[in-house]
C-alpha cells in the first residue's frame, strides 16, 4: 500500500514509522519545511517532534509543494492529514479534488473566529471538501509509544465503510489494533473534550488534591464529554469505548500529555503563555476549550468542568478558585 502522511509532526512521523517499519508499506512523509525535510533525510530521527526514534531507510521525505500535486496525491492509497487542528482547513482545501481517501489525526475544535463557533474537523470537510471520502483515526495514542511499537489501539470512524477498512489495512498490525467504527461525531467530540478535561486534571494533580479527585474528575468529565457529544448527534456508547474513556485516562493521567502538563504547570503558577512555551508543541485543549464551552452554550449543555477550564486559562480565575467554584456547587442526581 502506498500512503502519503502530510505532516511530520510527533504522531505524523510516528504513524509513517509503524507503517514503514511494521507494515512494509511505502511511505512519503511530507513537510512543509524544507529545512526540516533536510534535517530528516540527514538524520534519520525526527529531533525537534520525535527524538530517539530511529525513522526507517524505506520512508521517502518530502516538501513538495502541495497547490500542485494533485496527481502525486491521487496516486496514493491513502493520504493522512497529520497537522494540527489549526490547519486543517488548509489541508482539507488541498486535498479537496483528489479520489484517494483521506484520514486525518487532529483532535479539536477550530478556534472560533469573530462570531462563527469553531467546527470540528468533519464539519469543515462538509463546507468546504464534500465529495472527499473520509476517516478520523483516534483513540488513546502517545506518539512515541506507537513509533516503539509497544501495544497500542485505535478507531478508524468513517461513514465509508470501504474507507474504514482501507485505514484498517493501512495500520492494524500485531502491535497496533485498530477497530472500525461509524461515529465520527462522537469518536471527534470525544477527541477534543478530553484534552480540555486532561488539563483540569493536570491543575488537580498539580494542587495535590489527591487520587479521589482524580477520579471524580475524570469521571464527571466524561459525563461532560457524553452530553456534549449526544447533543451534537453522537451515539453514546461512543464514549465508553477507546475514543471516548480510553482517551481521556490516558490523557487526564499519562505524564507523555501535553495537555496534562498545562494543567500542573499553571497549578504550579506559570502563565499559559509559559506553559505552552515550555512544551514546543501544540497543546489542543489550551485552543479548543473556549469552543467546547461555546458550543456547549449553543445547545443548553452543561459542561462546569470545562467552563472552569476556560475561567483559568482566561485569567480569571486561579486554579484554587476553579476548585471552590467547583465544589461549591450545589447537590444534584448524579447524570451521565
Amino acid at each position: 500500500m502506498k500512503i502519503i502522511v502530510l505532516g511530520a509532526g510527533s504522531w505524523g512521523t510516528a504513524l509513517a514509522v509503524h507503517a514503514a517499519s511494521g507494515l512494509q508499506h511505502e511511505v512519503i512523509l511530507w513537510t512543509r519545511n524544507p529545512c526540516h525535510q533536510h534535517h530528516l533525510q540527514a538524520d534519520h530521527e525526527n529531533r525537534r517532534y520525535l527524538p530517539q526514534v530511529n525513522l526507517p531507510r524505506s520512508l521517502v521525505f518530502c516538501s513538495s509543494g502541495l497547490a500542485t500535486s494533485t496527481a502525486w496525491l491521487n496516486a496514493a492509497d491513502l493520504v493522512v492529514l497529520a497537522t494540527p487542528m489549526s490547519a486543517i482547513r488548509e489541508m482539507l482545501g488541498y486535498v479537496q479534488s483528489i479520489q484517494t481517501p483521506v484520514v486525518w489525526l487532529c483532535k479539536g475544535f477550530e478556534a472560533p473566529v469573530f462570531e462563527h463557533v469553531g467546527l470540528l474537523a468533519h464539519e469543515i470537510q462538509a463546507t468546504i471538501a464534500p465529495n472527499l471520502k473520509t476517516c478520523v483515526l483516534s483513540g488513546p495514542s502517545f506518539a512515541q509509544e506507537v513509533a516503539m511499537a509497544q501495544p497500542t489501539a485505535l478507531v478508524a470512524a468513517s461513514v465509508h465503510d470501504s474507507v474504514r477498512q482501507t485505514v484498517v489495512a493501512a495500520f492494524h498490525s500485531n502491535t497496533l489494533r485498530v477497530y472500525a467504527h461509524d461515529d465520527v461525531t462522537g469518536v471527534e467530540v470525544a477527541g477534543a473534550v478530553k484534552n480540555v478535561l486532561a488539563i483540569a486534571t493536570g491543575l488537580c494533580d498539580g494542587l495535590s488534591l489527591g487520587l479521589n479527585a482524580r477520579a471524580a474528575l475524570i469521571t464527571r468529565g466524561l459525563a461532560e464529554m457524553t452530553r456534549l457529544g449526544v447533543a451534537l448527534g453522537a451515539q453514546a456508547e461512543t464514549f465508553r469505548g477507546l475514543s471516548g474513556l480510553g482517551d481521556l485516562v490516558l490523557t487526564a493521567t499519562g505524564h507523555l500529555s501535553r495537555n496534562r502538563q498545562v494543567g500542573l504547570s499553571l497549578a504550579a503558577g506559570q502563565s499559559v503563555a509559559q506553559a505552552v512555551a515550555a512544551l514546543g508543541h501544540v497543546a489542543e485543549g489550551v485552543y479548543s476549550a473556549r469552543t467546547v464551552v461555546l458550543r456547549a452554550a449553543q445547545l443548553g449543555v452543561e459542561m462546569p468542568i470545562a467552563q472552569a477550564v476556560v475561567a483559568v486559562l482566561k485569567g480569571h480565575w486561579s486554579p484554587r478558585q476553579a476548585l471552590t467554584e467547583l465544589m461549591s456547587r450545589e447537590p444534584t442526581v448524579e447524570l451521565t
